[in-house]
């Protein structure tokens, strides 16, 4: 009959060493609380030497306030540290180390030397330590204010660990890589790593900038791809600071510097929400750089997770990652810059591609997985009989030169207004809104969408990888329209109206259409012409500033805003849009006069002439070199715009059907 074990208490050297091997995985690990430390101390001035990936020697020198000669007795023990003195004080915790172990760690399983001098004392003192106890008493010695930490043969009473580390070249890469993430995030400490007995690996200048940093750290190419901003959340209770690399930047491999209230961390969701970000930008199997500042109530942040602190939880962790998703994806929509690459070149039925247009030569790319990137190969309009030249003076649909009309003797294009920074909160809080509501996947179709041709007056088709989808266009016209009025508040360029209409007679044409659903009981049309006209006239100053719409003293409109190159609004639709400003605006309420304006405004806009002569190439060329490029360059889509995409079919579907034919 088995019987059971027995349980015995394990010896204090086992328990110490057990517990060393979760803090200190490698050297790294132990040049990251050393490192810590060092900051902990208010250094100026780190110096970092290495022998062998740091497993002969591993040695930290820094300018810090020093360790009292009193405290060298303790220093290495678990559980002792001058940062921490009840649990409670975790919630306000505002250094590196807390737990006082690291220390304590790296003495069972190295030989462990601390030199030290604090301000006040004469000289320094010397002190070697093992299995986290003082070896002999610390002797005097001469020195600089500041603490050497000297770390030798790591790891030689764990033969395991050390066979499982990589090679000392390796080791060192990772021990580089921790000091260059904390020589960026603290450019006022200056940083030196050097191989004993080589020139210095990396160096730092201290009272330098992070952009310099990044430039002498990671090279040139990085740093001039960078474009810096700031974000501060009142709701969720953070701030984020941040540095990316733009669009015509990329690497095959990732680099995200996070650093949450000063602590170096990882947090796998946000990368993997940058990196989502990001894919609908670079190409496959491409990345960014990105240098993150994270900084949030003490309060909020749990850093007692793990061991090594590498990893930490917050509070409300996935709506933060959500609006620092958001954020990165509106700093990437403003970025001038693109990045021009191929997937394939091929048009399912055409000879096979030549090698030079293959990226990836070792992977067989299938005929059902081709994309057509390029829209000017093959349009629907290509299927169609050809029209001919019209009295217009249109080429065809598919001409790149501007189609001229007659609605250009009436709206002229002139000069925008100089840039003015927006302040009213009120506008801040729409641009917020629209950036927050915005949907990363059908913002990514958008960008890459390929535009394939011209259904009716409201839908068009356009091809997403391979897919093919039709689009409500007036649904995504109106909003790329409200979301240009918003972005171009007090900044809009003017389309100047020549001559100038009169209002009076503009009001009145919009009370006999129908659509103004004008009934005797409402009154006399050239009185309710009259009343619209006077709070046109009322309002004209706030339309005038801030949207560039001008009525005249005398009654007429001299110009409209101009939110998108080559786009002249609805002539036909003018009469009507006035008077849904007279009605439908709420004036008098700052918040609901803009979002009421805006939207008014951008309804009206997204409207076009559509002719009825059956000649409506104009519209077409409209519909593919203004809108469609407007979409793909401007447009924050809100997730309600998904109900305005169909996808028709895919090539992988099709070719199921084609094989069982």
């Amino acid at each position: 009959m088995l019987e059971p074990g027995v349980i015995k208490k394990l010896d204090e050297v086992v328990v110490n060493r057990i517990a060393a091997g979760e803090i200190i995985q490698r050297p790294a690990n132990a040049l990251k609380e050393l490192l810590e430390n060092s900051l902990d101390a208010k250094s100026s001035h780190i110096q970092v030497n290495i022998k062998s990936g740091g497993l002969k020697l591993l040695q930290i020198q820094d300018n810090g306030t020093g360790i009292r000669k009193e405290d060298l007795s303790i220093v290495c023990e678990r559980f002792t540290t001058s940062k921490l003195s009840k649990f409670e004080d975790l919630t306000e915790i505002a250094t590196f180390g807390f737990r006082g172990e690291a220390l304590a760690s790296i003495s069972h399983v190295a030989h462990l030397t601390i030199q030290t001098k604090t301000a006040s004392e004469r000289c320094g003192y010397k002190a070697n330590y093992s299995d986290g106890k003082l070896v002999g008493a610390p002797k005097p010695c001469a020195g600089n204010q500041g603490t050497i930490i000297t770390i030798e043969d790591l790891f030689y009473s764990m033969p395991q660990r050390r066979q499982a580390l990589k090679s000392p070249a390796e080791e060192f890469q990772k021990i580089s890589d921790v000091v260059s993430k904390y020589a960026v995030h603290n450019p006022h400490v200056g940083f030196v790593l050097r191989k004993q007995g080589e020139q210095s690996a990396l160096k730092t200048q201290a009272c330098s900038t992070r952009a310099e940093n990044i430039r002498a750290i990671y090279g040139a190419a990085i740093a001039k791809e960078l474009m810096e901003f700031r974000y501060k959340d009142d709701m969720f209770k953070f701030d984020l600071e941040c540095q990316l690399t733009q669009v015509n930047y990329a690497a095959k491999k990732s680099t995200l510097l996070l650093f949450i209230n000063h602590r170096l961390v990882e947090s796998p969701a946000l990368k993997t929400a940058v990196d989502a970000v990001y894919s609908t930008y670079l190409p496959r199997g491409q990345h960014p750089f990105v240098y993150m500042s994270l900084m949030m109530p003490p309060q909020n942040l749990d850093v007692n997770v793990h061991p090594t602190k590498h990893e930490v939880h917050f509070l409300y962790q996935d709506e933060i990652v959500d609006r620092i998703k958001q954020q990165v994806e509106a700093q990437l929509l403003g970025s001038n810059a693109t990045r021009s690459f191929y997937k394939q070149l091929k048009l399912p039925g055409t000879s096979e591609l030549e090698d030079t247009q293959i990226q990836d030569k070792t992977q067989r790319i299938y005929e059902k997985e081709m994309v057509r990137t390029d829209s000017t190969e093959q349009k629907l309009d290509k299927f169609f009989k050809p029209l001919e030249k019209s009295d217009s003076g249109l080429s065809s649909s598919s001409s790149n030169e501007t189609p001229t009309g007659s609605q250009e003797e009436s709206f002229r294009v002139i000069a925008a207004r100089k840039s003015k920074e927006v302040r009213l909160t009120s506008v801040l809080e729409m641009q917020q809104s629209i950036e927050r509501k915005c949907h990363i996947q059908l913002r990514g179709i958008l960008k890459q969408l390929v535009y394939v041709g011209c259904v009716d007056e409201r839908h068009a088709l356009f091809q997403h990888e391979t897919r093919l989808y039709m689009c409500n266009t007036f649904a995504l016209s109106e909003e790329l329209f409200y979301q240009r009025l918003v972005y171009e508040f007090q900044n809009c360029t003017e389309i100047s109206v020549v001559p100038p209409l009169p209002l009076q007679q503009l009001l009145l044409i919009a009370l006999e259409s129908k659509t103004a659903g004008w009934e005797p009981e409402d009154g006399d049309k050239s009185e309710l012409a009259a009343n619209a006209v006077s709070i046109l006239q009322q309002k004209a100053p706030i339309m005038r500033e801030y949207f560039a719409l001008r009525i005249s003293e005398e009654g007429c409109l001299e110009s409209l805003p101009a939110l998108l190159p080559q786009h002249v609004p609805s002539r036909a639709q003018l009469p009507i849009y006035l008077l849904r400003l007279a009605t439908e605006v709420e004036w008098e309420q700052e918040a609901e006069c803009f979002q009421s304006f805006c939207r008014e405004t951008a309804r009206y806009y997204a409207q076009l002439d559509w002719q009825d002569d059956g000649d409506m190439r104009s519209q077409h060329w409209h519909m593919e070199h203004v809108l469609f490029p407007g979409f793909k360059k401007y447009l924050l889509p809100p997730a309600r715009l998904k109900q305005q995409l169909y996808e028709l079919t895919n090539l992988p579907t099709l070719y199921k059907v084609f094989e069982r034919c």
